[in-house]
């Protein structure tokens, strides 16, 4: 599969997945990477475009963990610069630059920012500054150059909503933002697409050993049970808040500890906050954002807290605690609050940050490390989603620096992702798209968004059979898109496209249960399914959203934890278990 043009890009599906594994089982890999986060992603990526022989393992699904349930963004870090950061800062906007212009731009866009100011001399000194920093390090790149300090009415023009007294000014700036669980599925398939064997629900549950030199992998296909041995001449172990698990099956004196931290999400209809722009604040704790959200005009995403977390790594509950806590910062900026009733969404996501000497997660490093604790092993923990490929090419450069056969430098600086390539052209044809698949405008400018050049798969399948190109139920999806997330991107459960391939998890009040059947039997034909199946998977991602909706009554963590595990695991059948890396 070497080689494969970009304009026909591989598909990530149940026949793609069986031959990596059957592949990996057979044949001695250069480089196996472990999770299928951006960062592991990224490493597969990088390592296959340096011509290496690459497997890609995930124990879930891509992008399930961390990956997935970020604030959507792609930015330098404001925070860091009032930590004096400015290296962190920097790579971050030079990365932010390349995603936007050259790697992502289908999945990744400029969106404004207005930073109220509440004392205006101190707050417009403060963030006046900071964010001019930004212009300083290269903020012009790949979003609109230079900051603007606006006045009361400028303020209010963008910010109708802002609460009459409180906000007397702001300063305006831009900041990329990003589909996350898309950009990360789409970063394996690129890497799929240049040869990687990349194979999700595929647990590790050993290392193999010669000596003290670990030689690859042995993992558990959690869809059929079997166990298969993966030789690779090097490991790199890219499980973010799973770090500290992979780092226990070793013989070796752990090189660094992972902390995690969680940050929560909510969802609001756009309506009930009255703003053309995205809102950034300081809070006593962290950042909060109001972010428009990158895949639907209809609503915002707030957040985020910033709360140590000790208990399941997969499935971090939030609490009444943090959806109160939100509420209120936000509340503080708006003439009309909103409150729990106009809540359609909640997520929760994990930061793995490398342990420090301080009990507060917010001021533990956001700098990556990469570690070799035994031989044939690469370690690669921290940093932050958008600087992922710089951390990628650092575990590759670790894991190739003694290898037999010279290996170059990275490359991913100048590959695309599936989708980008002439994206920008057919972006320029909407309007024969439209008439040509009998699709609105704007719901061509949803799948150009969503699928970039990519589209063209798309059209194929609803050629095929036109029905595909009704809406599923009455949401802003094709149901030939729920076809695609198994053909094309890798979903084996209803929670991959319910929660990853679309977002109806957190976009709807039902939180995508309405449509579970429909989905179900949409892509029952293509992953084998009977009506048992289809029953045991509407019956696991119902309970799911039930245990979720639960936790949020509790205020604290280990209430919250302990009602979310009730909800077996889609890829077990079990409850879950706190050990899943």
């Amino acid at each position: 599969m070497t080689g494969r043009s970009l304009t026909t890009p591989l598909p990530l599906n149940p026949a793609t997945r069986e031959h990596a594994l059957d592949t990996m089982a057979t044949t001695e890999l250069d480089v196996l990477v472990i999770g299928a986060g951006v960062v592991g992603a990224g490493t597969a990526l990088d390592a296959v475009t340096r011509g290496l022989r690459v497997g890609l393992v995930e124990a879930r699904d891509y992008a399930s963990g961390t990956s997935s349930r970020s604030s959507k963004l792609v930015h330098g870090g404001l925070r860091y610069l009032k930590q004096l950061d400015f290296g962190l800062v920097f790579e971050a906007l030079r990365e932010r630059s390349l995603i936007l212009d050259t790697l992502a731009p289908h999945l990744a866009k400029p969106v404004e920012f207005v930073y109220p100011l509440e004392r205006p001399l101190l707050d417009r000194a403060w963030a006046g500054a900071g964010i001019g920093v930004y212009d300083v390090l290269g903020a012009g790149r790949g979003v609109p150059a230079h900051h603007r300090h606006l006045g009361r009415r400028g303020t209010l023009a963008r910010f109708p909503g802002a609460k009459r007294g409180r906000v007397r000014g702001g300063v305006s700036f831009y900041e990329g933002q990003l589909d996350d669980a898309r950009h990360t599925m789409m970063l394996a398939r690129t890497a799929a697409t240049h040869g990687a064997l990349c194979a999700s629900s595929t647990r590790v549950v050993d290392f193999l050993r010669e000596g003290d030199r670990i030689v690859g992998a042995v993992v558990e296909d959690l869809e059929t049970g079997r166990h298969v041995d993966i030789r690779a001449k090097r490991t790199i172990n890219a499980a973010g808040p799973w770090t500290d698990e992979i780092q226990a099956m070793l013989d070796a004196t752990p090189q660094f500890r992972i902390r995690t931290s969680k940050g929560v999400h909510i969802v609001v209809p756009r309506d009930r906050i009255d703003a053309t722009a995205g809102l950034i604040t300081e809070t006593d704790k962290s950042l909060l954002f109001v972010i428009p959200c990158p895949w639907s005009t209809a609503h915002w995403i707030i957040g985020t807290t910033d709360t140590p977390w000790d208990h399941d790594l997969a499935h971090p509950a939030a609490t009444r605690a943090d959806i109160d806590y939100i509420l209120a910062q936000v509340n503080r900026l708006l003439e009309e609050p909103i409150g729990h009733d106009d809540i359609v969404g909640v997520y929760a996501g994990l930061r793995p940050l490398l342990a420090g000497n301080s009990d507060q997660t917010s001021t533990l490093s956001r700098e990556h490390a990469v570690v070799t604790p035994v031989p044939g092993l690469v370690l690669v923990a921290g940093g932050k989603y958008t600087t992922y490929r710089v951390m990628a090419a650092d575990a590759v450069d670790a894991a190739v620096a003694d290898l037999p056969v010279r290996v170059g430098p990275t490359r991913t600086d100048r590959v695309p992702l599936v989708g980008a390539h002439g994206y920008h052209e057919l972006s320029l044809s909407r309007a024969r798209l439209a008439d040509e698949l009998r699709l609105p405008p704007a719901t061509i400018d949803h799948l150009l968004g969503r699928y970039g050049s990519a589209l063209t798969e798309i059209r194929e399948i609803i050629t095929t059979d036109p029905r595909l190109a009704q809406p599923l139920g009455s949401t802003a999806y094709l149901r030939a898109e729920i076809v695609y997330a198994v053909t094309h991107e890798g979903a084996l459960h209803l929670d991959d496209i319910l929660t990853r391939r679309t977002h109806l998890s957190i976009e709807t009040t039902d939180r995508g249960t309405a449509v579970a059947a429909e989905v179900a039997a949409l892509v029952a034909p293509h992953l084998g399914w009977d009506a048992g199946d289809i029953a045991r998977e509407i019956e696991l991602y119902t309970a799911r959203v039930d245990a979720e909706r639960d936790a949020h009554r509790y205020l604290d963590d280990a209430t919250a934890d302990s009602v979310r595990r009730t909800a077996a695991d889609s890829r077990t059948g079990r409850a879950v278990e706190e050990s899943f890396a």
